[in-house]
C-alpha cells in the first residue's frame, strides 16, 4: 500500500505552493479609482470595474455559507441582496494553509463560494471559459495574478470565470457512514461547489455577455482532475460543452471504504467518538486543518499520483471511478483537449548541484522507489529513446510520466475509443529561462501562455518576444477549442484528433510541431508499469 508523503513533506509542498503564489504576485489590485460596471445577477446587482476595455467583477457569491451546520453539506444558494453590491475585490480563500499566507492573499474562510468574471462587454453571446484552479484537491485559489483573465477575455473575445470552492478536509471528508443520510454527499462537497458555480454560470452569464450554451471548463493539475471528475458526475451533465485538462488526468478516485477509514482516523485525532459528526462541524477551522495534517502520513493512497483529499466515489454524486475502466459515457459527446508539460517533475524535485549530479546507482534507487519494482527495464526503455541524457534527465522524464504523462495519453486514448467527440493531445516542451534554466518545462509552465499573461510571468520570460508569440498562439488555440471544439489556428501545424493508430501529439514550443507517438518505447514501458 502506498502512503502519502510525511507531514514534513506535506508542509514542504504547501510552502512550495505558497512560494509559487508569491512568485506569481497573488495580489488584489485596488479598483477604487476605476470606472464602474453594473450587472444584475439572480441574487442581486453587482458593481465591478471597467479596466482597459474589460469588465471585471470579483468575489461574486455563487453559493451560501458553508461553515457550522453547513460544513460537509452540499452548497446552498447565496443569500440575496437588494442594494448594488461591490464586486471590486477578490473574495475569501478556501481554508488550506498550515503557515501564514503570503502578503496580498485574501483571508481564508469557510464561506469561500465566490467567483470572478472577466468580460469584454455585458451584451452579446461569447464563449465562456470557466477555470478550475490547481493545487490538487487541497490548496490553491482562482484569484492569483497569473489567472487574471483580462488578457484572455480581450484577445479571445470570451468571458473568463475563475472560482474558489471548498478544499481538503472541508471539501472531501466523507462522513456519510458516520452521520447518516444528511451527509451522504460529503465526500464530494467541493465538487458540488463547482457544479453550483456552473449552475450560476448557466443562470447568470448571459448578463455578462456570455453564452450559457457554450461553456468550457478548463484547469491545470488539480484543476484538470476536477474537470476529469466533472465529466463523470450526473449532476454536472449539460452545464459544460468543452473540456480542457492540463497536467491533471485522473483515472480513479478514493473508494468509500478508504474514505470511511480516513474519517475514523480524523475523528480519533480530534478526540471525537464514532458518530459525532455534528461536533465535527463545530471544530475550529485551524484545528481541523492541523488534525488532518497530523493523520496524513497514515492515510492510504492506492492510486499513483493520488492525494489524500481526493473526492470519494460514493455511488451517487460520483457513481464510479471517472475514467476507469473506460471514458465516462456521460460526456461522450463533449470534445476534450488534454496534455502535460515535458518535465513536470522539476517543479517538485528541484534541480540543484547535488541532484543534477545523480549517478546510475542513484537513478536506479529513485526509479525503484517510485515504481515499486525492478527499475532496469524502464530505465533501459527511456535510455533507448534518449541515449545522450544524464541520469538526472532520465529520472525527470520517468517521474513525469509516472503518472501524469502516461495518464494524459491514456485519457486521450479512452476518449478516442468512444468514437464520439474528439480528443486532442499535446505536450508542452517550451523551457523556461527562470531559475537558471534548470527547470526546463515544469508543472504549471503553460498557464502563463494560456492566459496570455507573459508580462507578469517572470523577469526573464517577460523580456522574451518569442514567449509573447507563443502565448498568442496557445491562448488562441484554447479559445478556438472553446468556440468550435477544434484547437487548430494559424501559426500551428495541423493538429489532428487523437487516435490509437497514429497517436498524433502537438508539441508546443517556439516552433511547434505534431509528432506521431513521440517516445513510443518509453510510453509502452510506462503503460506496462501502470498496468494499462
Amino acid at each position: 500500500m502506498a502512503r502519502i508523503p510525511s507531514r514534513r513533506a506535506f508542509v514542504r509542498n504547501t510552502a512550495a505552493w505558497l512560494a509559487v503564489a508569491r512568485a506569481t504576485r497573488w495580489v488584489d489590485l485596488s479598483a477604487a479609482d476605476a470606472p464602474s460596471a453594473i450587472a444584475t445577477t439572480s441574487s442581486g446587482p453587482v458593481r465591478g470595474t471597467l479596466n482597459a476595455g474589460i469588465n471585471v467583477f470579483k468575489g461574486v457569491p455563487y453559493g451560501g455559507p458553508t461553515g457550522g451546520k453547513n460544513r460537509f453539506m452540499p452548497p446552498g444558494k447565496p443569500v440575496p441582496w437588494t442594494d448594488v453590491r461591490d464586486a471590486l475585490a477578490y473574495g475569501p480563500t478556501a481554508p488550506q494553509a498550515l503557515t501564514r499566507p503570503p502578503r496580498g492573499v485574501p483571508a481564508e474562510g469557510e464561506d469561500c463560494l465566490v467567483l470572478n468574471v472577466f468580460t469584454p462587454a455585458l451584451g452579446g453571446r461569447r464563449p465562456v471559459m470557466v477555470w478550475l484552479h490547481g493545487g490538487g484537491f487541497s490548496t490553491g485559489s482562482g484569484s492569483t495574478a497569473i489567472l487574471e483573465g483580462s488578457n484572455l477575455a480581450r484577445t479571445g473575445d470570451v468571458v473568463v470565470v475563475t472560482i474558489n470552492h471548498r478544499l481538503n478536509v472541508f471539501g472531501y471528508t466523507y462522513v456519510g457512514d458516520e452521520g447518516g443520510g444528511d451527509f451522504a454527499l460529503s465526500g464530494a462537497a467541493g465538487m458540488l461547489d463547482i457544479i453550483a458555480a456552473l449552475e450560476w454560470v448557466r443562470d447568470n452569464i448571459d448578463r455578462f455577455g456570455g453564452d450559457p450554451n457554450l461553456v468550457t471548463i478548463f484547469g491545470q493539475s488539480g484543476g484538470g482532475r476536477k474537470v476529469a471528475t466533472l465529466m463523470a458526475m450526473p449532476k454536472a451533465k449539460g452545464l459544460f460543452h468543452r473540456t480542457i485538462i492540463e497536467s491533471g488526468a485522473v483515472l480513479r478516485l478514493t473508494q468509500k471504504a478508504d474514505a470511511v477509514q480516513i474519517t475514523e482516523m480524523l475523528m480519533a485525532e480530534l478526540g471525537l467518538a464514532k458518530g459525532q459528526v455534528r461536533q465535527l462541524q463545530e471544530v475550529p477551522m485551524d484545528r481541523l486543518l492541523a488534525a488532518y495534517a497530523a493523520i496524513s502520513p497514515r492515510v492510504p493512497v492506492r492510486e499513483p499520483g493520488q492525494t489524500a483529499n481526493s473526492p470519494t466515489v460514493d455511488g451517487t454524486a460520483i457513481p464510479g471511478h471517472p475514467w476507469d475502466p473506460a471514458a465516462p459515457s456521460l460526456s461522450a459527446n463533449i470534445p476534450l483537449l488534454i496534455g502535460w508539460a515535458r518535465t513536470e517533475e522539476t517543479l517538485y524535485d528541484r534541480p540543484t548541484p547535488e541532484t543534477l549530479a545523480l549517478d546510475e546507482a542513484g537513478l536506479r534507487k529513485r526509479v525503484s522507489a517510485r515504481l515499486g519494482e525492478d527499475p532496469a527495464r524502464v530505465i533501459s526503455a527511456y535510455r533507448a529513446v534518449h541515449p545522450t541524457l544524464t541520469p538526472w534527465d532520465l529520472w525527470i522524464l520517468i517521474a513525469t510520466d509516472h503518472p501524469r504523462g502516461t495518464y494524459s495519453r491514456e485519457t486521450a486514448k479512452r476518449k478516442a475509443a468512444q468514437n464520439a467527440a474528439p480528443a486532442y493531445l499535446y505536450r508542452f516542451d517550451w523551457e523556461t529561462p527562470e531559475d537558471g534554466g534548470h527547470m526546463r518545462s515544469p508543472h504549471t509552465v503553460e498557464i502563463q501562455f494560456v492566459f496570455n499573461n507573459i508580462a507578469i510571468a517572470g523577469p526573464l520570460i517577460s523580456k522574451m518576444p518569442e514567449a509573447y508569440d507563443l502565448a498568442k498562439t496557445v491562448s488562441a488555440s484554447w479559445v478556438a477549442f472553446a468556440r468550435t471544439g477544434n484547437p487548430n489556428v494559424p501559426g500551428l501545424p495541423t493538429w489532428p484528433a487523437y487516435d490509437t493508430e497514429t497517436r498524433g501529439t502537438m508539441l508546443f514550443n517556439n516552433a511547434s510541431r505534431v509528432v506521431q507517438d513521440p517516445d513510443s518505447a518509453a510510453r509502452v514501458a510506462m503503460e506496462q508499469v501502470l498496468k494499462l
